[in-house]
């Protein structure tokens, strides 16, 4: 039994699966774990699946990861700067403990999420790097009070991400994604990005092509 600081989901890898890797899912502002945990049933089995509860509670099964509010006109986003920082602390602790937990080394750990739990996987990435090996980011953007809590470049080294917007998201405007790439451009990491006629949600050829990233990642040769 998992003993972790967040509510989750979980699916098992295959039973004798010799080397599993653990993914990590975040839901976006509303939601709960079961909205991810919904694409488990296509993630190589291989993989443990975990998804996870945001900790602020909205409203009955909705839930985010921290509040925001939109300016009226000019559409500037600001965010609880406090119940970020929180729930950006104890990800890392979830994400720590699992994978301590399952014996699955942070090599083989990749961390995911859709809108604001794309947010907050891309900050776990660029902040605390030692704990996984890549992200997957969905229909989400980059928050400006992360970049100066950057990692180096040498603990960015060899990290892989992949990043994928939709055209016509009226949530989270394209430019947000580009804006992403163009930042991970300095970085040295992995970045397969690429941009879906759709607005904000996964449809199934995003996610086919997302898996098939997981496949690549998981049986290509690795030093551990």
């Amino acid at each position: 039994m998992l003993d972790l600081p967040l509510t989750f989901l979980q699916r098992p890898a295959a039973a004798g699966t010799p080397k599993p890797w653990l993914l990590v899912l975040m839901h976006g502002v509303g939601s709960n774990e079961q909205d991810l945990f919904s694409l488990s049933s296509q993630i190589p089995d291989r993989f443990h699946v975990l998804s996870l509860r945001a900790p602020h509670r909205m409203g009955p099964g909705s839930h985010a990861w921290f509040d925001f509010s939109i300016e009226p006109g000019s559409g500037a986003r600001s965010i609880n700067e406090e119940q970020e920082a929180h729930s950006r602390a104890v990800v890392a602790q979830t994400v720590e403990a699992a994978s301590a937990q399952l014996g699955i080394p942070p090599e083989r750990v990749v961390v995911g999420g859709f809108s604001q739990g794309g947010i907050m996987a891309l900050s776990l990435l660029l902040t605390r790097p030692e704990l996984l090996h890549a992200a997957v980011v969905w229909h989400s953007r980059l928050l400006a009070q992360v970049v100066p809590l950057q990692a180096s470049h040498d603990a960015l080294h060899g990290k892989k991400l992949w990043l994928s917007h939709g055209t016509h998201d009226n949530v989270i405007p394209l430019a947000n994604a580009q804006a992403i790439a163009h930042h991970m451009a300095t970085l040295p990491v992995s970045v397969t990005y690429r941009e879906y006629p759709s607005e904000h949600e996964i449809r199934p050829s995003e996610l086919a092509a997302t898996v098939t990233w997981l496949e690549s990642l998981s049986t290509s040769p690795t030093p551990f």
